[in-house]
């Protein structure tokens, strides 16, 4: 078993989230320990319907998302599952949502009140333009919000490029994670929780810094096929084979780029990194390189080259790569292949996640945690051996009692 695994031991979240960023930001909560309740519609998230159809009735990609936790379907607003609902933010360190802005409030379940309910409560909305926008409204997907951020228009080769996977959905999972990791560092010293409003559409700007700053420096604005990192240069670039496989030259540092050239038997391309951006004639020259070789020739040429060239990979060849299986953080659990959190601790790689599974109730999750004092004094003592992770691979202890009786192990 990895450390990581109980890194977030004794932390508890309810997931009201749905699709892609908030289920993964809260799975990752999951593999690092926190014991992760999934809260859905009596008729389950729309999510379970979308995608490929597994043995289970259920959406692969669902499953894929949402492996680690447990589900509980309640009506918010239904008197008895409104109050069930409510004593699971008593109980709960994290809150996190994906409702559009003003949703919560219609429910009755304002920040405010749920502050107020459990102050050392964190409350984590995750929206398509956040809460304060005059776009907060609106609806929205991935390339909505990778369109209006100015990474659309400048990637793809004839026209703007979707991306896959979807950039803005999986970098606002991330930051959701990362904020919420230290909104609780920051209430380990002052009690206190949070209110975090995170926007899909503001998560990708930060990954601009590059291009911000030159736009703002130098009035620059990135151009398709016309820039370092999106085809303008020759030395970081993809070209194809003679047997139509794709090779990806990323030489940018001169040294590996006049090692790349000695390999290719081109001394006189050394000096030609610096032509000017787009680097359109030095581009057709190493496509017509690449382009009389076959892709086993490129390789047997570049591969003891330290030069940054590789070949591009499908996802079957990708995750059967010397790499992949050597590192150890592609493994199949329950419902099949996972990819882990990708972190070895102590040389360590983290468990598979069990299966996702449906609470008998909420009786199952409260009355496993009835020992705890009130949510603004309870300590967070080391868990005992036999709880959560222990001796059970990844099934944290609320979700080992949470589990329909016939699921739970041994």
């Amino acid at each position: 078993m990895s450390p990581l695994d109980s890194f977030l031991d004794g932390v508890r979240v309810i997931d009201l989230t749905r699709h892609l960023p908030g289920p993964l930001a809260t799975q990752l909560l999951s593999d690092m320990g926190a014991e992760v309740v999934k809260i859905e519609p009596p008729g389950g998230e729309e999510m379970r319907q979308i995608g490929p159809e597994g043995s289970n009735g259920r959406s692969v990609y669902f499953d894929a998302v949402n492996a680690g936790k447990i589900g509980l379907r309640l009506d918010l607003r239904a008197p008895d599952d409104r109050a069930t609902f409510l004593e699971l933010v008593e109980w709960a360190d994290v809150l996190v949502h994906s409702f559009r802005p003003g949703v919560m409030e219609r429910l009755d379940l304002a920040d405010a009140m749920l502050a107020a309910r459990n102050p050392r409560l964190i409350r984590c909305a995750i929206t398509g333009y956040g809460e304060t926008s005059p776009l907060r409204a609106a609806a929205g997907h991935d390339a909505n919000y990778l369109a209006l951020s100015g990474i659309l228009d400048r990637n793809g080769q004839v026209g703007p490029a979707f991306f896959d996977p979807p950039v803005a959905d999986v970098t606002a999972g991330l930051f959701a994670n990362i904020s919420i990791l230290g909104a609780l560092r920051s209430r380990d010293r002052t009690g206190r929780g949070f209110h975090l409003d995170l926007s899909l559409a503001d998560a990708v700007m930060p990954l601009q810094a590059f291009q911000l700053t030159e736009l703002d420096r130098l009035g620059h604005v990135p151009k398709r096929q016309g820039e370092l990192l999106n085809g303008g240069a020759a030395f970081y670039q993809i070209y194809e084979t003679a047997d139509h496989r794709h090779m990806v030259v990323g030489a940018v540092e001169p040294k590996f780029w006049a090692r790349f050239c000695l390999a290719a038997g081109r001394p006189d391309w050394v000096a030609r990194q610096s032509d000017p951006m787009p680097q359109t004639d030095l581009r057709a020259e190493l496509g017509s390189y690449f382009g009389a070789k076959t892709l086993s020739e490129l390789l047997a040429n570049f591969e003891a080259i330290d030069c940054c060239v590789s070949p591009i990979l499908d996802l079957q060849e990708a995750v059967a790569s010397e790499h992949h299986r050597t590192r150890g953080l592609l493994k199949v659990g329950e419902e099949g292949l996972q990819a882990l959190f990708p972190v070895l601790v102590d040389e360590i790689a983290p468990s598979p996640r069990p299966s996702f599974q449906e609470a008998d109730g909420a009786r199952h999750i409260l009355d496993a945690s009835s020992s705890c004092p009130a949510p603004d004094s309870r300590p967070r003592p080391p868990p005992e051996a036999g709880s959560a992770g222990e001796g059970d691979g990844h099934r944290p202890g609320v979700l080992r009692a949470a589990a329909p009786a016939g699921d739970r192990p041994a």
